[in-house]
């Protein structure tokens, strides 16, 4: 595409050099920027793209967007706008060919169970088909490609791509995790919403946000007139009167025995999944999905709703149901031959270790024993909250480490060490890998292991090194090393 129709109607304030370059992709990123590209150098909150310019032109860019120009440059065409990011999604968009037009897309937002929720959305429309394309916290999958991510929602050019490759290789639906600091930071715009989900709100990302009236804001802009068409929402959660507020979208809501339009009611849980029965709109079906606790309920819910706006039957979604997948580090459980059980579980937040401890307190006929940290150089009042629903939900527990990056990991555990009463509920194993063996020896038969925090990450990141570190893998290793001693 040709500079000067990629910038067609775009008010720029300056443009120097050709505008007649062709332009072979639009990058914000300037490490993988190719011969060609328009390159996006917008200040971040850190660093200013501009200062990238230079390695740019050595990739080979053909163009690049700033906001000031620089007399310096001479071997590339300046495009100078004052809000680069204003336009960065509209140009991505349009050298895309605005592909999120062509498909039919869902986003997925809320403090937990997005990634599950977009899982379940992409089981429900697929039929095995494989042609509902998904961007998420553990990876990207386009039609049955998958790619590891890097951010939970990538950045706007990225996502534009994505979806256009999505397009090009037979997808016709897509699901997005969209978290709070996408759309604050417009790693969505321009990318146009069938459905828009709200699952719930609580606690998480204040460092980022300061308050939750700042959190719920950017949660809101899902819901925008101009972004999303349907609006999934969660009616027993506290802030979905807020996060509809001043929305044209048309809303189906989903609830837990309360009065929203998808109900689910006389739950039953199991080991081997959670019954249920669903109704909407006066049609009720037994339900029964091969996941535990009441929260998975809310989130096949959500999915439901969706597949509804796709306007599959009823009996279609709930036939389609019994076979939701497992998620990755979402209560996954280890496989090992020893008499209790050992769950790993993304739980990272107040809420959502609530909701994961109570889920397996159900199921468990002796102890429940949790395992984990809070995260360095990250919202920091949540961390004797969760100290002290632990002591609550959880028969003993042993707090570790979990990425703290720049933060000396003995302060964190001790800011989760002061959410305790019981100073005998709890025991300070800063060590990972050690906090995990001290719980497997601890269980006995008939006990249940949570190893929380982490679930499907691969690595540990702390102020000097990343090393790999998969909870899995570790509690797996450690309970064989157990049978082979025996």
């Amino acid at each position: 595409m040709k500079l000067k129709k990629l910038l067609k109607d775009i008010p720029v304030k300056d443009i120097k050099g050709s505008k007649d370059v062709e332009i072979t992709g639009v990058c914000a990123n300037s490490k993988v920027v190719a011969p060609g590209n328009l390159f996006i150098a917008k200040p971040g909150r850190t660093t200013h793209g501009a200062q990238y310019i230079p390695q740019v032109i050595a990739a080979g860019a053909a163009a690049v967007v700033t906001d000031m120009y620089d007399p310096s440059i001479k071997e590339i065409t300046q495009i100078v706008h004052p809000d680069v990011a204003s336009i960065e999604g509209l140009l991505a968009a349009r050298y895309h060919n605005n592909p999120s037009a062509e498909l039919f897309m869902t986003g997925v937002t809320g403090t937990n169970g997005k990634t599950s929720v977009s899982y379940y959305i992409k089981h429900l429309l697929d039929n095995g088909s494989d042609t509902c394309g998904l961007i998420g916290t553990i990876e990207s999958i386009i039609c049955g490609c998958r790619y590891p991510a890097t951010h939970t929602t990538p950045d706007v050019c990225e996502n534009h791509k994505m979806l256009r490759d999505m397009l090009i290789h037979g997808c016709s639906q897509a699901v997005m995790e969209v978290t709070s600091h996408a759309l604050d930071q417009g790693r969505v715009n321009n990318i146009h919403f069938d459905v828009g989900v709200f699952t719930n709100l609580s606690q998480d990302h204040l460092d980022y946000h300061g308050t939750m009236e700042c959190y719920c804001a950017a949660k809101k802009k899902l819901f925008a007139a101009d972004r999303t068409k349907k609006a999934v929402v969660n009616r027993d959660d506290l802030w979905a009167e807020k996060i509809l507020e001043g929305s044209t979208a048309d809303t189906l809501t989903y609830g837990i025995d309360s009065a929203a339009d998808i109900v689910a009611t006389q739950l039953e849980p199991s080991d081997s999944g959670t019954r249920f029965i669903l109704t909407y709109r006066g049609e009720s079906l037994s339900c029964m999905i091969p996941v535990i606790g009441r929260h998975s309920v809310y989130n096949a819910l959500a999915a439901v709703g969706v597949a509804l706006c796709a306007q599959l039957p009823l009996a279609t979604i709930v036939s389609r149901l019994a076979t939701l997948p497992c998620v990755a580090g979402r209560l996954e459980p280890v496989a090992h031959p020893l008499e209790f059980k050992v769950f790993v579980d993304f739980a990272h937040t107040e809420d959502a270790l609530r909701h994961a401890l109570t889920a397996l307190r159900e199921l468990t006929s002796g102890r429940l024993i949790a395992v984990f940290g809070c995260g360095g150089d990250r919202d920091k009042d949540k961390r004797a909250k969760m100290g002290a629903v632990s002591e609550k939900l959880a028969t003993f527990t042993f707090i570790t480490s979990d990425n703290p990056r720049s933060e000396d990991p003995k302060d964190i555990s001790q800011a989760i060490a002061d959410g305790f009463m019981d100073a005998k509920a709890y025991s300070i194993v800063t060590d990972r890998k050690e906090a995990i063996a001290a719980a497997i020896e601890m269980a006995q038969p008939g006990d249940c292991i949570l190893i929380a925090g982490k679930g499907h990450e691969r690595q540990q990141i702390s102020r000097h090194q990343t090393v790999p570190f998969d909870d899995r893998k570790v509690a797996a290793a450690i309970c064989e090393q157990l049978v082979a001693a025996k």
